[in-house]
């Protein structure tokens, strides 16, 4: 009886390393391959940075990925300087255009996507299945009707031809929908009703804040939507004071032919331009996390 124990013991042993193994193996397997998906993803960043401290001589004598001598600074200066420090109003344009649009996006998405959830009416499925195929629709494909339609009203050239369109957002409202529905119970709603709440104010007190969550995602992806416009941009605005910060790095790339020196401007205003995208995903990351923790376990 113990020959057999210790024999079975010593299996158990020996077959232990194995299955440990097989995780370990595994395990490195998916970091390797995570720590090359970033490294790819990174590439461009590195890139953007080096090439930000570079001379424009040293842009184009010197491979792209060794450093030189060090002119971000001079860069800057010259980037806020040019034509009368034109991108720092581009940059002011873009904030508006996204801060804005993603703001009020996010509050008609919030009380669409409540009343969608709470409240039971004739034709809301149809409306819902619209919402839906407004999220399959490409940004490209609406670019030309929204010209078209603005330019009835003579609004095209304006900062509304540009903001009104970016403010409707079907993910928004699909994805308020789907929380409202998990988030804010049907109890709660009908105690508010017994104390005398009316409905808006259910909604402003209540609703908005257990759906914060999947408010704050939903600003998050409205922003970095808007701020990455480009195309709705080109087709709207011809004045360039009203450009935002894509449209106007553009217009400098462009003209490098016979400019040389915008090149250097382009590349460090890229990376200017990416400042306020990673500074908004850091203020508010750990809302967006609460709000994806809270969709899993629900």
């Amino acid at each position: 009886m113990s020959i057999l124990t210790r024999t079975e013991g010593a299996h158990a042993t020996s077959a232990a390393p194995g299955r440990r193994r097989r995780p370990t193996l595994s395990v490195a397997v998916a970091v390797t391959f995570m720590i090359a998906v970033a490294c790819y993803m990174l590439l461009p960043v590195y890139w953007l940075l080096i090439s930000s401290t570079k001379s424009q001589s040293d842009l184009v004598s010197t491979p792209g990925f060794l450093t030189a001598e060090w002119h971000f600074g001079d860069n800057l200066a010259s980037l806020f300087e040019q034509q009368d420090g034109v991108f720092a109003r581009w940059l002011v344009n873009s904030l508006l255009y996204a801060g804005a649009g993603a703001a009020v996006a996010t509050l008609l998405a919030a009380a669409a996507g409540y009343a969608l959830a709470k409240y039971a009416f004739r034709g809301r499925e149809a409306v819902f299945s619209v919402v839906l195929g407004g999220v399959l629709v490409p940004a490209t494909a609406l670019a030309l009707p929204l010209f078209l339609l603005f330019a009835e009203f003579d609004a095209t050239n304006t900062f509304w031809s540009v903001f009104l369109p970016s403010i409707v957002s079907p993910f928004g409202v699909y994805l308020s929908r789907i929380f409202a529905a998990a988030s804010v119970p049907d109890e709660v709603m009908e105690a508010a009703r017994m104390d005398g709440a009316g409905e808006f104010r259910i909604f402003r007190t209540i609703a908005l804040r257990l759906m914060a969550p999947a408010l704050v995602t939903i600003f998050l992806f409205q922003f970095v939507v808007i701020w990455n416009n480009f195309l709705l941009p080109l087709v709207m605005l011809q004045d360039e004071r009203l450009y935002p910060v894509t449209l106007g790095l553009f217009t400098w790339q462009s003209q490098t032919s016979r400019l040389p020196e915008l090149q250097t401007l382009t590349i460090v205003g890229a990376l200017v331009s990416v400042v306020p995208i990673v500074l908004t995903f850091l203020l508010l990351q750990r809302y967006w996390r609460a709000g994806l923790a809270a969709g899993a376990v629900k």
